[in-house]
């Protein structure tokens, strides 16, 4: 990068530190630092989502989703719209998690469950979340290491230091500064100013996308390129697609139902809203919010799948291929003759020149990437005392992760180096301080304060959260170090959370919807659905290592291989477990299906068998006598008249203005979204379309019309962001400071709701 470049990202930093440490004079108690004094309105909250919704792990997990599979898949993924859209409009599990004034979600468990459950499924959401995340600052690294094509490591007063080290140290320091400076304070403030500033750079690149390839000449030519049954644009030719299939779709809609709710109550703009009806408004908002970030991740997909294999861009993409496998060799094998007999083989590899329509289609197992791919499980095979069968699966996952960064990095002129650079970084602060900062408020708050004789000062209180912070900090730092990655980074991140939520949706529905759900039977999802996951997640990880060579030597290999191919034979070919020596032929979204639908039945049934007395929901969710606040009483009466609006989530809590907004995103959604799904559907049942109009089909739905949606957008939430900013500001410092409010229960009731709820209930305390 040059001295612009450079220059954009300096400036850049400086101002963000500077917003972070200006927001410090706004935390006056510890809601503040908590839950942003809850003062937010809906475009902050929605603006600031922005940025946590532009994450490297997003990013790199898009690119090897399409890569894999195209963009077939973005098709059937309109099944979920009208599901997707009632719930965002009538506000499913938020509204009520908002209602219940709950800091955290450990909070929201006791009130509902107990307070050892408390305790318990917060440490267990911590340490899944950290699981989780803890390869942030890994990718961060990695990425930023074959972007700027740094050096492994570099000369300080005589001493060798990492460059990978550096980098996320840096990264680790950044984000954990914004958290240390004023917590969700800070973290709604600068994620804020990020979305206002990301909306303007994502536009930039995806002009430049549109302006590099040619749609009719690159970009379709080389997306109709594969084999039968692994189409990347017919989404009715896919049965040989194995893990970004349908489904994985059919997983991911249910666990949109399922596990709404078991990423709430992580600090900042979750609990922040000024009401539930704000909050509420926030999510539908979403639905606009979002039309830049779809179209710059499917842009990416389009520029790493049309330039790794067009021959237009034979010359680069070999040089890119090679310079991958180089560098990940280097970093994977320590064996020095292995090492240089794989470098070799990778050397003579020839450039490309498949030429689209003449020679044989691509493929999953035979594409342009096969050879390089292929030379170190080769070289594995034929060298089994160097003991490298291990790092065969991490190859192939770094070298899928590692496209984007060294492709950029010869794509992008002057100045947009600079700005995609700023970029990343943006989505290294906003995603690394939310991570670190969810897992730090759920072990401070749900573990910590629960196991304390008294609650703490706000000074003390503060002090907790920041020394557990800079702790988990430390951890995400230890397990980027050593921590090796063998899945794709979105299925990773799918089974590692998997741990918790498997278990935790049904707990949080059942907690929020129903009066009949027990502690006994909370208790039963959650260690049932973990106990799930942590049996796919010991196996997956230790697959190559000793998990296959313990098979082969007890004779095993064949019999679970027959047996597992018979279990799956009924949902072939989108479910087939097909055993191999490197991978676990059960993959993350499989396990997680089986866990949640585990804790589901569990649930159900011991609640059931202790079920004693219905729940008061009414005082949990300040509803009735309970509400306090004198907030807006939604009335819940349906006549003929009303029963659409109510459908999609209208209340009598809506404006004029909200019910625009709410009718827009059903007309947008269901209208031109699902409703053109159908038709297309119903169309191919009678005449199929050639891959032409799919690739046509793509263009207008993909790009055009979400570009339209997103200039439009993009206005209307730069201005709607800094006038609800500026209305934060004042609120803050005008706002009534309760000490009470500090997350602690009391029987089933939070400390600053005690008093108040007892003088309604007569002193009872029910």
């Amino acid at each position: 990068m040059g001295l612009l470049d450079w220059s954009i990202v300096i400036v850049f930093l400086i101002f963000i530190v500077w917003m972070g440490i200006y927001s410090m004079r706004y935390v006056r108690s510890i809601t503040d630092y908590l839950a942003c004094g809850r003062v937010c309105g809906r475009y902050v909250i929605s603006v600031a989502d922005v940025a946590n919704g532009l994450a490297v792990v997003v990013m790199i997990g898009a690119v090897e989703a399409g890569y894999k599979s195209g963009v077939m898949y973005g098709f059937w993924s309109s099944i979920s719209l009208p599901l997707g859209m009632f719930m965002g409009l009538a506000g499913f599990v938020t509204y009520r998690f908002r209602q219940t004034k709950a800091m955290s979600f450990g909070q929201f468990i006791e009130m509902r469950y107990s307070r050892g459950l408390r305790i318990f499924a917060s440490t267990l959401r911590a340490i899944a979340d950290m699981l989780a995340n803890m390869i942030l600052p890994a990718l961060a690294g990695r990425f930023f290491m074959y972007f700027l094509d740094l050096p492994a490591s570099y000369n300080l007063f005589g001493f060798q230091i990492s460059t990978f080290m550096t980098i996320m140290l840096v990264c680790l320091t950044l984000a954990i500064s914004m958290i240390l400076f004023g917590g969700s304070v800070t973290l709604v403030i600068t994620d804020t100013i990020q979305g206002l500033f990301a909306y303007p750079i994502l536009a930039v690149f995806v002009i430049f996308v549109l302006l590099k390839f040619s749609w009719s000449s690159e970009v379709l030519p080389v997306l109709s390129d594969r084999v039968s049954g692994e189409s990347f644009l017919n989404p009715y030719d896919i049965e040989n697609l194995r893990d970004f299939n349908v489904f994985y779709l059919f997983v991911a809609l249910f666990s949109s139902v399922l596990n709404r709710g078991v990423g709430l109550g992580a600090g900042g703009g979750t609990s922040a809203a000024k009401s539930a009806h704000e909050q509420k408004m926030a999510g539908v908002l979403g639905t606009w919010r979002g039309g830049f970030m779809s179209i710059f991740y499917a842009m990416l997909v389009l520029t790493v799948i049309v330039f790794m294999n067009h021959k237009d861009f034979s010359a680069e993409s070999t040089e890119c291929r090679k310079y991958l496998s180089t560098r990940i060799t280097k970093e994977l094998v320590p064996d020095q003759k292995i090492r240089q007999k794989i470098l070799t083989r990778i050397d003579a590899i020839p450039a490309h020149n498949h030429t689209i329509g003449k020679d044989k289609p691509l493929s999953l197992k035979d594409n342009l990437d096969t050879p390089y791919l292929n030379v170190i499980s080769d070289v594995a095979k034929e060298n089994p005392d160097a003991d490298i069968r291990g790092q065969v699966p991490q190859f192939r996952t770094l070298f899928h992760q590692l496209m984007l960064p060294a492709i950029m990095r010869k794509l992008l002129p002057p100045g947009l180096m600079g700005l995609f650079c700023m970029l990343i970084i943006l989505m290294i602060i906003s995603t690394d301080d939310s991570r670190i900062y969810s897992a730090s408020l759920t072990l401070s708050q749900d573990l910590v304060l629960p196991l304390l004789k008294e609650p703490p000062s706000q000074k003390k209180h503060i002090l907790i959260i920041r020394l557990v912070t800079v702790g988990v900090g430390v951890f995400y730092l230890c397990g980027s170090l050593f921590m090796s990655q063998l899945e794709y980074v979105t299925m990773f991140v799918h089974i590692m959370y998997g741990l918790w939520c498997a278990g935790a949706g049904i707990m949080v529905l059942g907690g929020l919807y129903s009066r009949f759900g027990t502690t006994a039977g909370a208790w039963a999802s959650l260690l049932s659905g973990s106990g799930v996951m942590l049996t796919g997640v010991i196996i997956q990880r230790n697959w190559a290592d000793w998990v296959y060579p313990w098979m082969e030597s007890a004779e095993l290999v064949a019999p679970v291989g027959n047996f597992l191919q018979w279990i799956s034979s009924p949902l072939n070919p989108y479910v087939v477990w097909s055993i191999n020596p490197y991978k676990c032929p059960i993959n993350a979204p499989e396990f997680s299906f089986i866990a949640m639908v585990t804790s589901v039945c569990f649930y159900c049934i011991v609640s059931a068998l202790t079920f004693r007395r219905p729940f008061n929901l009414d005082r949990m969710l300040h509803r009735g006598r309970y509400n306090t606040d004198n907030e807006v009483k939604v009335v819940s009466v349906w006549t003929w008249k009303n029963v659409f609006s109510k459908l999609i989530g209208i209340t009598n809590e809506y404006t004029r203005g909200d019910k625009i907004i709410a009718w827009s995103v059903f007309i947008y959604t269901f209208g031109l979204g699902f409703c053109l799904f159908l038709g297309i559907v119903v169309w191919n049942c009678f005449d199929s379309w050639p891959l032409k109009w799919w690739g046509n089909y793509y263009l207008i739905r993909t790009l055009l019309i979400p570009a339209v949606i997103a200039v439009v957008s993009t206005v209307w939430f730069f201005i709607g962001g800094l006038i609800d900013l500026k209305k934060m500001f004042r609120d803050l410092k005008n706002r009534v400071v309760d000490n009470d409010d500090n997350g602690v229960v009391t029987g089933h009731v939070s400390l600053s709701d005690k008093k108040k709820f007892d003088k309604i209930d007569g002193g009872e305390g029910k």
